[in-house]
């Protein structure tokens, strides 16, 4: 049997000079302005400073599909997240960590967040076992057995150099009932007070080749759709005073009412020192509601994904690029706008290469969406600095770019 700690690790956070708060050796969050809840900060990293409220890119693999490290630099992205689960199968964190870290191995030199596998808890559910102790994974690729721990997990990330790692947790379905959410919960809570050990035995030497890890580490709020549930989550999981916090378990099938609920019930229970992180949303609509309530990283598939099968956001709704009407269209998918796509290339031609399956068009189409979505990010940034982001006055967010 496990023997437990009577003693939590305790890594106090300090305050420097430019009044933020560091928690890891290289990281700091501070707080430049807010507006009601919402928060304008800069979470500085190892591998650099991300302004938030900030929407990260995701390249699962280490690389958005479609983009070089460059293009996605030149679009305007200041953090990458890549997944755990996935690099652990191919090529492996030995391969990785033997290269340097994930920054070498990726070409990517600027702040990456890993996800731990848990969300692969619930969408690869028929491939894995959950016990008390970890998670077995039926390997997706190969069917071999692939184990993850709170340990491990915090290990991997560690050794590929992670600028921000997240805990393993247990993601349940939607829907559930609350016994099995709470059930989840429990889990989930002795998963992370075993991650924050871990993550202090890694600060030494735990990162590529050896080198001192330096990364920040943290905590997952689950609790599903139940309002007292998420509550107490939170509470439990800040008494372990993790780095930052997410909120998890979303966007896994639910009501809308109850993705907002999670933000509304678990936000204000949160440390207000702490970088929060709603994880795997959404559309723009979401994001505002979630930046209102004091979020400050964003993840979701929705841009690059949609913009592969021709779904482009705009201020003025979305367009539906293979549609017949774009055929003879000779002007860019949204005026104004600086992304290579709209610089360089017409509807018509967008259209045409979508409608004929060129891999071009994909590329285009995402280098557009994701550039919409970090200026999207840019004006809730300048409307927290101004004081007018909960004002009627504020110019509408393409809030109507919500349904493809």
């Amino acid at each position: 049997m496990r023997s437990e700690p009577k003693a939590e690790p305790s890594s106090e956070p300090s305050s420097d000079a430019s009044g933020g708060v560091r928690f890891a050796a290289g990281v700091r969050f501070e707080i430049l302005a807010t507006c009601g809840a919402a928060r304008r900060g800069r979470l500085t990293t190892p591998h650099g400073t991300v302004q938030t409220p900030a929407f990260m890119p995701v390249g699962t693999l280490g690389a958005v599909k479609g983009l070089t490290p460059q293009a996605l630099e030149e679009v305007g992205a200041e953090v990458m997240l890549a997944n755990l689960y996935h690099l652990a199968l191919r090529p492996g964190v030995d391969a990785v960590a033997g290269l340097g870290g994930v920054h070498r191995f990726t070409g990517w030199q600027r702040p990456i967040l890993t996800d731990s596998g848990g969300y692969q808890v619930f969408s690869l559910s028929d491939l894995n076992r959950v016990d008390d102790d970890g998670v077995t994974f039926r390997s997706h690729l190969d069917g071999a057995r692939v184990r993850f721990t709170p340990e491990n997990v915090v290990a991997m990330q560690a050794r590929l150099g992670v600028d921000v790692a997240m805990m393993l947790d247990e993601c349940p379905p939607w829907p559930v009932d609350e016994a099995t959410a709470a059930a989840a919960w429990r889990r989930t809570l002795g998963w992370a007070r075993r991650a924050r050990r871990e993550a202090e035995a890694r600060r030494g030497d735990g990162g590529p080749l050896g080198s001192p890890w330096r990364g920040a580490l943290f905590g997952i709020v689950q609790g599903s759709g139940f309002q007292a549930l998420r509550q107490r989550a939170a509470d439990e999981l800040t008494a372990l005073d993790f780095d930052g916090y997410a909120v998890g378990g979303v966007s896994v099938g639910e009501p809308d009412e109850l993705r907002r609920g999670a933000v509304e019930w678990t936000l204000p229970r949160l440390p207000a020192d702490r970088p929060r992180y709603l994880m795997g949303v959404g559309y723009p609509r979401d994001l505002t509601h979630a930046v209102a309530h004091g979020v400050d990283l964003f993840d979701c598939v929705l841009p690059a994904r949609n913009a592969r099968h021709g779904v482009l956001f705009t201020r003025g709704g979305v367009l539906k690029i293979k549609n017949a009407r774009f055929r003879d269209d000779p002007e860019p998918v949204e005026e104004g706008c600086p992304c290579p796509c709209c610089r360089r290339v017409s509807r018509a031609f967008l259209h045409h290469l979508v409608r004929a399956g060129e891999w071009t068009g994909g590329v285009l189409a995402t280098l557009h969406n994701l550039r919409f979505y970090l200026d999207f990010m840019t004006h809730l940034r300048q409307a927290i600095e101004s004081g007018t982001l909960l004002e009627p006055t504020v110019p509408d967010p393409p809030l109507n770019a919500d349904t493809p």
